[in-house]
């Protein structure tokens, strides 16, 4: 199929200082009649993909956190109110407005160019389909594909409607830099920022908002891609809508991201999040979740995340929540805090298949400060290493389910028992003096070691600092 896009007369760029487009059907016709602009056709590409069954919504397990259950065929075609092809264009508080439904307010395609400042996108179509949208960018506000460029320099995007994401990029070459823009977001399913198979987002001093459920602030979907963000306001307001989403790679620098409604951030498979210096602050269900949905949106089972310096606070829920994959946690100078009283959390959940669906969690903190219990369930394990000044407060295992935890301390770092602990393996050489434990503050609790597991105890009884034993279950 072809769309019809506003283009210059001849080769090159196009340059002005306001442009406005409501339809597709009017841009069409006024840029055909335009005395400096032609009709030109785009070739668009047919994608087409099936998703695993099993994510109906009866009896099926609920969609993933940051997006809409998998099902279905999809075959998108993306259109837009103001489009470009092959060119270049760079274009001066322009506006773009589209109304229709599966309509993005601007769409540059096949390697075109567009340079925007101040502008101001505002679009209120529904999208026919969810997966459409979050796969393809089907209905965003403003949407890069086939290896295109966007540039936009302040100005706002505004968009209302099932699947309406506000600026997306889809596609390996296909990037979007956004700076000084103002995102609002407002419809089930529509996410803030958003890349999807390769592409790319670089943001800056941006304030995005989402308002309706599964719409992360920002986000990525089937095939992955980057986005970076530096600075900012990252804020959702909807159930199951999370600060950060990544199906991909998300690097957060010195932003605010709050998540009413849902997690602070969700990562799916082999994928990751880093975060420096920012604030993080989520509601419900968890903190930070790794998990696998096996629906197709990522591969592997092996998800990162990373913090430094900032803080980070869950109100309800663990802290950190894995299920279903193997999870890696790093923190480091964080002011972390887990209202629930749980630090973490490794346990079976709705995903998978029972009896290998646990969790696999393993937690690195260096100069942290930590509190809040580790619940780990018989299919799950959770490996904690506390280095470089780090203090835990914790009971760990409590109810002697986990299928192994392994703990362990440097010389520099601390445990202080809340209640009686169970532990496979507890690498604590730096701890140990003669029969004593130094650097675990019992306060008369006591923790239960697997004596076949830890041949340097030899299935010895110990005291605790403060109180209490490390005694052979």
């Amino acid at each position: 199929m072809s769309l019809v896009a506003l283009a210059a007369c001849g080769s090159g760029s196009t340059s002005d200082s306001t442009a406005t487009s409501s339809s597709p059907a009017s841009t069409a016709a006024a840029a055909a009649a335009a005395t400096d602009c032609v009709a030109v056709p785009i070739s668009s590409t047919t994608s087409t993909t099936t998703s695993p069954a099993g994510g109906s919504s009866s009896g099926a397990p609920a969609a993933p956190p940051g997006g809409a259950a998998p099902g279905g065929t999809a075959t998108v075609t993306p259109t837009g109110s103001y489009a470009l092809s092959r060119d270049t264009a760079t274009k001066t508080a322009p506006t773009f407005t589209a109304t229709a439904a599966n309509t993005s307010g601007l769409l540059v395609t096949n390697a075109g160019a567009l340079t925007l400042t101040n502008p101001t996108v505002i679009t209120s179509g529904d999208s026919s389909s969810t997966d459409e949208s979050s796969f393809y960018g089907l209905d965003a506000g403003v949407l890069a594909t086939s290896g295109s460029a966007i540039t936009v320099d302040g100005g706002s995007v505004t968009t209302t409607g099932t699947g309406a994401n506000g600026v997306f990029a889809t596609g390996a070459g296909s990037t979007v830099a956004i700076y000084g823009t103002t995102i609002a977001a407002s419809g089930a399913a529509a996410h803030g920022i958003m890349v999807s198979a390769g592409g790319t987002i670089t943001a800056r001093d941006l304030t995005v908002s989402t308002q309706d459920k599964n719409g992360a602030a920002v986000a990525t979907d089937r095939g992955g891609g980057t986005i970076t963000v530096e600075r900012g306001s990252y804020r959702t307001a909807g159930v199951d809508s999370p600060g950060l989403y990544s199906t991909g790679t998300l690097i957060i620098d010195d932003a605010t991201v709050a998540a009413t409604g849902a997690e602070v951030a969700v990562i799916e498979g082999s994928n990751s999040i880093t975060i420096t210096n920012s604030r993080a602050s989520g509601t419900k269900k968890s903190g930070i979740m790794i998990f696998q949905s096996f629906s197709g949106d990522a591969q592997g089972s092996d998800g990162r995340f990373s913090m430094t310096g900032g803080s980070l606070t869950q109100a309800e829920g663990p802290l950190f929540f894995v299920t279903n994959t193997t999870g890696t946690i790093t923190l480091h100078a964080v002011n972390a805090t887990a209202g629930s009283g749980i630090l973490l959390k490794a346990v079976a959940d709705q995903w998978g298949t029972t009896g290998s669906n646990g969790g696999h969690a393993t937690l690195n903190a260096s100069s942290q400060t930590l509190a809040g219990n580790v619940v780990v369930d018989a299919v799950s394990n959770a490996t904690i290493a506390l280095t470089d000044a780090s203090a835990l407060t914790a009971t760990i295992d409590a109810a002697h389910t986990a299928k192994s935890v392994t703990v362990s301390l440097d010389a520099s770092s601390t445990w202080t028992l809340t209640g009686d602990s169970h532990v496979t393996v507890l690498d604590d050489t730096a701890g140990l003096s003669g029969t004593a434990i130094t650097n675990i503050i019992g306060n008369g609790h006591t923790v239960q070691y697997d004596a076949s597991a830890n041949p340097t105890l030899a299935a010895r009884t110990y005291s605790l600092s403060g109180g209490g034993t490390l005694t052979p279950a």
